[in-house]
């Protein structure tokens, strides 16, 4: 009788068990715990390469709009669902599955009627045997300035539809949500080749490439397709030798004496079509002679709005009467006369080593655009910029950053340094900014068509990550944080420092209404802290394991929580921690470029 009871017991036992495990399988708590007494507390599988990737229709939302999902399949399946969560920041918003029936999966979902917000969708497949995970980002923003992700374009010949529709489905994975159109014009001056009024369907760059005018409308039709902007590339004081054919007085131009006998110019190669001569952007007819120029373009292209170019301190010039112009001073005022002549039209405005930002910023621009030489050579400089590019703005426009990686080492062909690249990522995405570097290729050189390196597919998969991340969590990265004092105490032997150093683990901190987010980059085994790797030699960081922190703070804390675009792909990750004697205590699980930590307190 005994005997009977236990085996009765032990039955009851079983399929309790096994309930449990049904249980967590199907309907997984809200925010995957990481418990800091176990290795193994990442939820993502191994991959099976089930789902080849994951794509979205656009690169940004409009509120209301639904998005279009399609995930790849390997091979056909019959018996396979898709399981998919949808999370804001911390937080599971929604899930839901879809029925696999072929190698190709697709699903719609409506997100938030919510303006300006990141998420994140986890694609988990199942069948019973297999199980697979990928992740992507959502943005919901209707304007395109807020949460900026530039990419560029370089390459206009005759190229085929399909050639054209695979590059803008490249940066439609990256959620590039606008585009630089560079060097496409015919001359600085005159930006589209005319005949009887119209523009011609062939013409030479400055470089003597072939340019087709199907090309970029083509591209701009694709892009406007997936929602991003496009903008056209032009100086804003540029003119080629023979201007003056062309209706470019002699009057107008900027001279490096006062007698009106040296003309300022950019030299270019010999067997380019001409330098580029300066005009003084403050003389009012050549305002008026390029806005023209510009309302052509628009009349035959659809562009979104102006790319405007400068070359940075000029040193001592003049004008054709012989005063002193200081280029930077006449910035704000012709770009306030651009936008009051082309309403509807974006402006963007490069700022060559910040020169002239403070005036940019003062303009109606849509996002302030650096582009960042060696007078800003290391990587505590290029939160220097996003953070001056703040102040100037008075919090009200975002930052991208022009950072051309392996610069010497792209003198010869062959691929990017991954470490060198994801580093330097690291901290423009945690100062909160963006990176120009995704188009065709990826930039190495200020002249885009540069193409020697290429993008391993170790870095692609990282990018991807990195982007989708930079877009999951923008309402933390890059929406109106203040920067907040902080002391991390530890007792690993893994050093922490409050600024860039060698050796160390960089922190710093941000806040918005109820959290507090800290970031982590990696410099313990960087070679160089030097962000450009212009020699492609950074060292890869050993990934550092079960890192103990501490740190006052007086508020209550409701819960801190863990991402990464290392661990999990980006997923959050609850983390235990304590609190005590105004101070609280957690154990990041693993730091290999950067991790972000997210304490929310109590309301």
């Amino acid at each position: 009788m005994f005997s009977k009871k236990v085996n009765v017991l032990i039955f009851l036992s079983i399929i309790l068990l096994l309930l449990i495990i049904i249980g967590v399988t199907k309907y997984p708590s809200s925010s995957p715990r990481y418990d800091s007494k176990k290795e193994t507390s990442y939820i993502i599988p191994e991959h099976a390469n089930m789902i080849k990737n994951i794509s979205t229709d656009k690169a940004a939302y409009h509120v209301e709009e639904p998005v279009k999902f399609t995930a790849q399949l390997t091979n056909r399946h019959s018996n396979g669902k898709l399981i998919i969560t949808y999370y804001h920041l911390g937080n599971i918003i929604y899930k839901q599955e879809v029925k696999v029936t072929d190698k190709e999966a697709e699903w719609v979902w409506q997100p938030p009627i919510e303006d300006f917000k990141g998420y994140f969708v986890h694609v988990q497949y199942t069948s019973n045997t297999k199980q697979d995970s990928q992740t992507i980002a959502v943005d919901v923003s209707s304007d395109w300035s807020t949460f900026p992700r530039y990419g560029f374009l370089s390459n206009f010949q005759e190229l085929s539809f399909k050639e054209m529709q695979s590059v803008i489905s490249r940066l439609n994975r990256y959620h590039i949500n606008g585009l630089q159109f560079y060097d496409w014009h015919y001359k600085h001056h005159q930006p589209l080749k005319m005949e009887n009024n119209e523009p011609v369907p062939y013409w030479e760059d400055i470089a003597n490439r072939s340019t087709s005018l199907h090309t970029i409308q083509t591209y701009i039709q694709l892009a406007h397709e997936r929602n991003m902007k496009t903008m056209s590339y032009n100086l804003l004081y540029g003119a080629f030798a023979e201007a003056e054919k062309e209706g470019v007085k002699t009057e107008w131009r900027l001279f490096r004496d006062q007698q009106g006998h040296a003309h300022d110019y950019h030299a270019l190669p010999d067997e380019w079509r001409s330098d580029v001569f300066m005009v003084n952007p403050g003389n009012s007819e050549w305002q008026r002679y390029i806005i023209d120029q510009q309302k052509s373009v628009y009349h035959a292209l659809p562009f979104d709005g102006w790319h405007i170019d400068q070359l940075g301190p000029r040193g001592e010039v003049y004008d054709f009467k012989g005063n002193h112009v200081a280029i930077d001073d006449t910035f704000r005022q012709f770009l306030e006369k651009i936008k009051s002549e082309t309403l509807d039209k974006r402006i963007v405005m490069n700022a060559v080593n910040q020169y002239g930002q403070k005036q940019i910023a003062e303009s109606p621009i849509d996002f302030l655009y650096t582009e960042v030489w060696d007078q800003y050579k290391y990587y505590g400089d290029l939160k220097r910029i996003i953070d001056e590019n703040g102040h100037y703005s008075e919090g009200t426009k975002n930052s991208v950053l022009a950072a051309y990686m392996n610069y010497e080492f792209s003198n010869q062909p062959g691929t990017f340094n991954t470490p060198g690249v994801l580093l330097a990522n690291s901290v423009i995405f945690a100062a909160g900014g963006s990176h120009l570097e995704l188009g065709e290729h990826m930039l190495s050189k200020e002249y885009f068509p540069h193409e020697n390196l290429k993008i391993d597919q170790s870095l692609q998969s990282s990018l991807i990550k990195y982007y989708d991340f930079l877009v999951a969590y923008e309402n933390l990265l890059r929406d109106n944080l203040q920067e907040v004092p902080i002391l991390i105490r530890s007792h690993d032997r893994v050093l922490f420092s409050s600024h860039p150093e060698q050796g160390k683990v960089w922190y710093f901190a941000k806040q918005k209404v109820n959290m507090k987010v800290i970031h982590f980059i990696n410099f313990a085994d960087t070679k160089s802290l030097e962000w450009r790797d212009t020699n492609g030699s950074q060292a890869e960081p050993q990934e550092r394991k079960r890192l103990s922190v501490q740190l006052k703070e007086s508020r209550r804390v409701k819960k801190v929580w863990l991402a990464s675009p290392d661990i999990q792909n980006g997923i959050p990750v609850l983390l235990s921690s304590e609190q005590g004697n105004e101070e609280v205590r957690f154990t990041i699980p693993s730091l290999k470029y950067w991790d972000m930590v997210v304490i929310e307190y109590e309301t």
